[in-house]
């Protein structure tokens, strides 16, 4: 007896309608890059619990290294990555720099799939 595969069409069968509207509707290689590279900086843990500290509120880069017990080294790091990313924001007060979440997208987006996670 033969396995049954069903990550795979048991039989050939080409609809031309859905293929072109699926190419017309597509993003483009450009915009599928940037989303990829976001998903690229949601795949370490030490970034992803910056998020979710920032995802609560502003904070400090020593607030936030004390939060997550990491080094501010370590944290100052991962946040240039963020902002290089654009995940993150910061603003200076005087000589403390601040870091948020860049907009309602990524709070959106790491809410989301965070409620993925959970419900899963």
């Amino acid at each position: 007896m033969q396995p049954v595969h069903y990550d795979v069409c048991e039989q050939r069968c080409i609809n031309p309608e859905r293929i072109d509207r699926t190419r017309r509707d597509m993003s483009s290689h450009e915009d599928l890059a940037g989303l990829a590279g976001i998903f690229k900086m949601l795949g370490d843990l030490t970034r992803v619990r910056i998020l979710e500290a920032l995802s609560i509120g502003e904070l400090c880069v020593c607030d936030l290294a004390a939060a997550l017990a990491l080094t501010q080294s370590a944290v100052s790091h991962q946040l240039r990555l963020l902002r290089a990313a654009r995940l993150v924001k910061y603003r200076k007060d005087g000589k403390v720099v601040y870091y948020s979440l860049d907009d309602d997208h990524v709070t959106t987006l790491f809410k989301q799939g965070l409620e993925h996670v959970q419900q899963g």
